[in-house]
């Protein structure tokens, strides 16, 4: 494998879930981070702020039409969908909610997925939906590599199930695994 980014998608429990695997991130990470959480739509977008200060690498808001920078992680911004037009560009959507979700997990993953191929990693955290399930398939279909939370571990277990009921070949990893599990598959 030969890995040109990850994905990821949480929601209900995931800024928790995320503050155990985005600061073990390296510093010299050589791949985009791009992230989807279920955030309320009128919200400013916090989490860019919080993770910016925890993590090793820059961390942003994602733009419309932006150049995609290896180790960087992108967080979608609220009600908007984010998409992968090509291995090197972003998109925002305005389009209707996937999953009573904008940003959903699935349009992230599917995007990437037709981008990147086996080039992409995706991981589902914790969550209360089926949001992700759908779109890790998507990653597992094109060849990529998928992580799923273990559900045992996870705060709302519904999105981890789902996700591995949709694509059973995917690792179950706990949280304090999941960064030296990338760092591994990043060789």
């Amino acid at each position: 494998m030969n890995p040109r980014a990850i994905v990821i998608g949480a929601s209900a429990g995931g800024v928790q879930a995320l503050s155990q695997v985005l600061p073990h991130l390296p510093a010299d990470l050589a791949v985009p981070v791009l992230v989807v959480v279920h955030i309320p739509p009128r919200k400013d977008n916090a989490l860019v702020d919080l993770f910016a200060r925890k993590c090793q690498l820059p961390v942003k808001e994602a733009e419309d039409k932006e150049t995609l920078a290896p180790g960087t992680i992108y967080f979608a911004p609220p009600d908007y969908h984010l998409l992968v037009e090509t291995e090197a560009t972003l998109a925002l959507s305005s389009d209707e909610t996937v999953n009573h979700s904008r940003p959903a997990i699935d349009v992230l993953f599917e995007t990437a997925a037709d981008a990147f191929g086996e080039g992409l990693i995706g991981i589902v955290m914790t969550g209360a939906n089926q949001d992700g399930a759908r779109g890790l398939m998507a990653v597992c279909e094109a060849g990529g590599a998928a992580i799923v939370q273990d559900p045992a571990s996870a705060e709302v277990a519904t999105m981890p199930a789902a996700a591995l009921a949709a694509c059973p070949s995917a690792r179950i990893a706990a949280l304090g695994d999941m960064a030296a599990q990338l760092e591994t598959m990043l060789g």
